[in-house]
């Protein structure tokens, strides 16, 4: 059974596209801003670029989580992380339609109660496609440059129960622990 699911868009005033997303006592602030340019390697291809990063802040679980960007670098989970949220939202933009810009989707966990990198997915989309419904309103493009929608979701066995949006304590103590990404037309 999946836990209670609140999303407030718009929860940033800066943010070209903003959302809390909470999924039980997950909390995470996803955000998409615009740059008006891609990265140096796409530089004449006529297509944008998707790119996303994500963080623990501190204060998001009982023992505190030190940020990464002081050790200098982001740790192994949370670049698989990024990836996995970038080349979630890449497969339903339509990059030649977006033209010339970078999207930046930016996920921080404020708290985790498992579901992180599920919620931000999700999260990341509604973000994304609020700061594209910007750009259309703005007449910078003349549609939504989206192929379709993402969103994301854990399931495990837990005590050979198969259990599905995994809290903490169950992601925990899960004997198998997956994490699905679905895209389509029909969520």
């Amino acid at each position: 059974q999946l836990r209670p699911i609140k999303i407030t868009p718009d929860f940033l005033t800066f943010a070209h596209g903003s959302c809390l997303i909470e999924v039980g006592e997950t909390r995470v602030l996803c955000t998409a801003m615009i740059e008006e340019s891609v990265p140096r390697w796409m530089k004449h291809s006529g297509k944008g670029w998707v790119t996303a990063e994500y963080s623990m802040l501190p204060g998001s679980t009982n023992r505190r989580t030190s940020r990464e960007v002081a050790r200098g670098k982001p740790g192994g989970r949370t670049m698989e992380i990024q990836r996995l949220i970038g080349r979630s939202l890449r497969t339903i933009t339509d990059m030649t339609a977006l033209g010339q810009r970078t999207i930046w989707l930016d996920c921080d966990v404020l708290q985790a109660d498992g579901g992180t990198r599920c919620a931000s997915i999700t999260g990341a989309f509604v973000a994304h496609c609020l700061a594209l419904q910007k750009l259309v309103g703005e007449g910078e493009l003349d549609r939504l440059p989206i192929r379709g929608t993402v969103a994301a979701i854990s399931a495990g066995v837990v005590g050979g129960t198969a259990v599905l949006d995994l809290p903490y304590e169950e992601d925990s103590r899960a004997d198998v622990d997956m994490n699905f990404v679905v895209t389509g037309d029909n969520l």
